[in-house]
């Protein structure tokens, strides 16, 4: 599809040799399709939307610069460009966010984290420091800080913003001192690390400053991953009341279509806060932690080259 038109590109089309009327049509992400038979008989369906952009729907981050992040396997991250198509130069994707009907086209900024949520799932699979995800929370707060341990979890090579498919998992600064407890707390700043890189390069793609992150996912019950969030960010970290903001995002949109709500600012009204986390991390102990980090990164570089 391209981006401008919001049409099927014609210069892709012929370099790949695909007849265009074989393609469906393509509409908004939000206006009545058709109307549901048999159990659903006469429920119109009226919202369409992907599973990320739905989360930003949900999080009802709708002015540009407003910005959500997917906690969950790996990390999801997009950034509200409004209509402005803004290409990036530092490793993102440009997206369609959502168009409700008649409207003009709302566009974002995508970065994709490959391993979060699977790195706790990692220490407890395969490395036996955990019984249960849910205990990572409980270890990491046994030490008082990561004792220097980082883990970037390279499994299967780095996503946005660095690109480097030869890039490998490794644990760095590793001493005598060094216990299950750094490692766990290692494990969940190494979400944390990643998630600043993304919103950075979003930043500097942009030219908008973000002024908190809103959150979603199966990690966001996790306090002190979130504090932590907040402290290397060094802006709030919003969770809502409602987590499921994918299922949210896609009854937004159809209920924008049917007329349930009126406009985008009722949705903003609907969305609510569960918990805010300020950053409280004294400004040079976070760029020490972010100096390391990025030292633990380039160490995980050309691996398999």
């Amino acid at each position: 599809m391209n981006l401008i038109s919001l049409n099927w590109d014609r210069e892709l089309l012929e370099i790949f040799d695909i007849p265009r009327v074989m393609l469906p049509r393509i509409r908004t992400s939000s206006e009545i399709y058709g109307i549901a038979r048999g159990e659903l008989e006469g429920v119109a369906i009226s919202g369409i939307l992907g599973d990320q952009q739905a989360a930003l729907v949900g999080q009802a981050c709708f002015r540009p610069g407003e910005a959500k992040n997917t906690y969950g396997t790996g990390c999801f991250l997009l950034m509200n460009t409004g209509t402005k198509i803004v290409q990036s130069s530092c490793g993102l994707l440009t997206t369609v966010a959502y168009q409700f009907g008649k409207e003009e086209a709302r566009y974002a900024l995508e970065g994709s984290i490959a391993i979060a949520g699977a790195l706790v799932q990692w220490l407890r699979d395969n490395l036996g420091i955990i019984r249960s995800s849910g205990e990572i929370e409980e270890l990491a707060r046994s030490v008082p800080d990561n004792g220097d341990v980082y883990i970037v979890p390279a499994f299967s090579g780095l996503y946005a913003p660095h690109w480097k498919a030869d890039a490998r998992g490794i644990i760095a600064g590793l001493t005598r001192y060094a216990n299950r407890g750094h490692i766990a707390r290692a494990a969940l700043e190494a979400t944390a690390f990643q998630t600043r890189e993304v919103l950075e390069a979003m930043e500097k793609d942009s030219s908008i400053s973000i002024l908190e992150l809103r959150t979603d996912g199966g990690m966001v019950p996790n306090e002190l991953l979130m504090q932590f969030q907040s402290d290397i960010l060094h802006v709030p970290v919003v969770r809502p009341k409602t987590s499921e903001t994918t299922s949210l995002g896609a009854a937004y949109a159809a209920g924008l279509a049917m007329g349930f709500w009126s406009d985008t600012d009722e949705l903003v009204a609907n969305w609510g806060v569960d918990r805010r986390w300020q950053p409280t991390m004294p400004g040079e102990q976070c760029r020490a932690l972010y100096a390391s980090w990025n030292k633990a990164v380039q160490r995980s570089f050309g691996w398999t080259g």
